[in-house]
Parts: C-alpha cells; structure tokens; sequence
C-alpha cells in the first residue's frame, strides 16, 4: 500500500514550471559535442560561434523540456546531436546550393529540421508548423530564449495548425522558394501539402529511409497533378545515419486551387 501512496503523491505533486531560459538548463555534455562535431565535418558544415551556440541552446531546452513533456522518444544528448541536429542540417547544401533564405517547414514537431536549418543558413524567414500545441509552445520558447539570452537573432515563427489549412490560406499560396518535412508523411500526401506553398521553381525537400520506389512513383503523380516536377534523391553518407536520404522535388507551374484536399478524401482516394 504504501508504493501506491507514494506514486499517487508524486502525481499529485505540482510540476515544477519547464525552463524558458537557457541558462536555467544544464551543460551538454562532451559525448554531444564530439558527434555534433563528426557530424558537420562529415557534411563539410562550418557554423558561425553564434550559430553553434543557438542550436546547442535549442538541444539544451529540447533535454529539459522533455522530462516533463514526451517530444522526442531520443534523449541521449549524442544521439540527438546526430538523429536530430545533423540529420537536419543534411538539408543546408541543398538550400544553400539554391540559394534559399525563405521557407516552410511542416510537422515541425520539437523544431528539427526547421530551427537548425534557420540558424545555419541563416533563414530571413522561416515558418515552422505543427499541428500540436505544446510542441509549438516549445519551438516558440528556444526561439525567445536564443533571441533574450544569447542575442541570436533567429528569423522564424511558428504555427499551431495543419499543414492543409496553412495551404489553403491566400497570403501563403505559392510564396516560398522552398518547403522542408522530416518524418512526416509519405512522399505523395508531402507534394500535395508542399506544392500549393511554393512558388513555381521552388523545392520541397522531404527525409527519408527505406525503399522508396512506390512512394517515388506516388509522389510523380502527385506532382504532376499540382503544377508538373522533377526529383533527385540525395545520400547524405553521414555515419551513424544509414538509409537516410533526401528526395528534393522541384515544381514547375502553379498549383491547382482545389489542392491541398482534406485528409479523409486524401486516404479515400490516395494517389
């Protein structure tokens, strides 16, 4: 009886309030650094020490929110150094090689890809939406807290909402030069929400692991039915990371009005 009594007095005890300050969570530890550190050099990345230090901040608060808050069943700090920070920023040459300083990035969960990918381009805008409101109050508290505590000026804002409902919207239709989806959907569900949101010539770059062949062949008719694209698919070769892979696909005209469609009729007639 007494274990029972003391389980419900630990669930009857109030939380202690999550840190919004960076200097409220603890050190990273030198396992994190040494893999954040392979990581890059692996993907010839060079961040700025501004830059190093917004995103260790984001995987510091990312740490402490999560023991009282479920956002990412990884919770080793190495291990999130590389399944989340450097796979992120497998993205950057992508972007970078295109010339992006604008884009969307959808189910942006605890922030990955979108904050790294805003940091270390660095993004003059950047728009992170996810449909689940705590996860968007975290993305919200690491950007306040880069901005007050380390002076990082972090050109991103977040959106607690569907992708599908942000794509119908008239101000965001065909603006963004570039949309980012890291373990959100598959690849033909991701060029319906993606298409409508770019500009023709702009870029969706979805992540990806596994055999790809069906989802590639969905994906082409999905595009071809919102404005027409080609595809490349890119292994980062970073190790640690097996079977990870980004499919860029690029879109050519404009987007049909009807597009995106409700997910019930996306299930009932999938492509």
């Amino acid at each position: 009886m007494s274990g029972t009594r003391d389980r419900r007095r630990a669930l009857d005890r109030p939380r202690e309030p999550l840190p919004t300050r960076v200097d409220d969570t603890p050190l990273l530890p030198a396992p994190y650094h040494r893999a954040l550190d392979a990581g890059l050099r692996a993907l010839e990345i060079e961040l700025a020490p501004g830059q190093r230090r917004a995103i260790d901040a984001h995987v510091r608060l990312l740490l402490a929110w999560n023991r009282a808050i479920n956002l990412t069943a990884v919770r080793d700090p190495a291990a999130v150094a590389l399944t989340h920070v450097v796979d992120s920023l497998t993205a950057l040459p992508v972007l970078r090689a295109r010339g992006v300083e604008r884009f969307v990035d959808l189910g942006s969960g605890a922030g990955f890809p979108g904050l790294p990918l805003a940091i270390a381009l660095p993004a003059r805008e950047t728009l992170l939406v996810d449909s689940t409101g705590k996860k968007v109050r975290f993305i919200e508290t690491v950007i306040d807290a880069t901005s007050a505590d380390l002076g990082a000026d972090v050109h991103a804002r977040a959106r607690a909402e569907r992708g599908e409902a942000v794509a119908r919207e008239p101000d965001q239709r065909e603006r963004w030069p570039a949309v980012t989806a890291r373990a959100v959907a598959a690849l033909a569900d991701l060029v319906e929400l993606a298409f409508p949101l770019l500009a023709p010539g702009g870029c969706l770059v979805a992540w990806k692991r596994g055999e790809l062949d069906t989802e590639l062949a969905a994906a082409a008719r999905a595009a071809e039915a919102l404005g027409g694209g080609s595809s490349e698919t890119i292994d980062p070769s970073v190790d640690g990371l097996p079977g990870h892979r980004l499919i860029v696909l690029t879109k050519d005209g404009r987007s049909p009005d009807r597009y995106p469609r409700d997910p019930a009729l996306r299930r009932r007639t999938p492509w």
